[in-house]
């Protein structure tokens, strides 16, 4: 099985936990610890297909795209951004969230897309084999579990820091007309 890391999803946790049991773990740089689909399909598919004559199943991990924006938004007001063009010190979650959904956003809000990521061959929504959803990681570790024989344990790591924020009715309605897909792919995962 390949895990494949969406950013913010909690699979840097996952991934520290199946480690030592891992075959290959990808942990760096950013670019190839955070391979998205398609990407993984040219290059490390083929790679695993030439060396052992078959494709391993693919999973991901999706979060609800409001709760995805939050944890990009507190994790950019970390005090080692400050000043930097990254950093959402002096920005609300409001105008955070409308610069995400522009052609070319800010460099704050520039975060990529869940649902480009996940992606898969001729555009469809989802091109992993096993979506779950991040407010269901339990299905997720039992499904893993129960394949890999073994019991999961994870520590919190890479989590961004604590804040309430909330999101405005109006600029949700915004985010739901701007940007469909990332809550269809929502929708879409176990």
């Amino acid at each position: 099985m390949a895990l494949l890391s969406v950013p913010k999803t909690g699979t840097t946790a996952l991934e520290a936990a199946l480690a030592p049991t891992a075959d290959i773990v990808i942990s760096n740089p950013p670019e190839l610890k955070h391979l998205p689909v398609y990407r993984y399909t040219r290059f490390m598919e083929k790679m695993f297909d030439k060396a052992t004559g078959r494709k391993p199943q693919t999973i991901a991990v999706v979060r609800e795209p409001v709760d995805w924006l939050g944890s990009w938004y507190r994790y950019r007001q970390r005090p080692q951004l400050n000043g930097h063009p990254n950093s959402t010190a002096n920005v609300d979650f409001d105008t955070f969230v409308l610069e995400y959904t522009k052609g070319k956003p800010a460099p704050f809000a520039n975060v990529g897309s869940q649902a480009r990521f996940l992606a898969g061959d001729d555009d469809a929504l989802c091109g992993v084999d096993h979506l779950f959803r991040y407010d269901r990681l339990d299905q997720l570790y039992a499904f893993l579990e129960e394949r890999l024989d073994t019991k999961i344990t994870t520590e919190r790591l890479n989590v961004s820091p604590t804040r309430e924020i909330a999101l405005s009715d109006e600029v949700t309605q915004h985010l739901r007309q701007k940007c469909p897909r990332e809550f269809e792919l929502y929708e879409a995962a176990k």
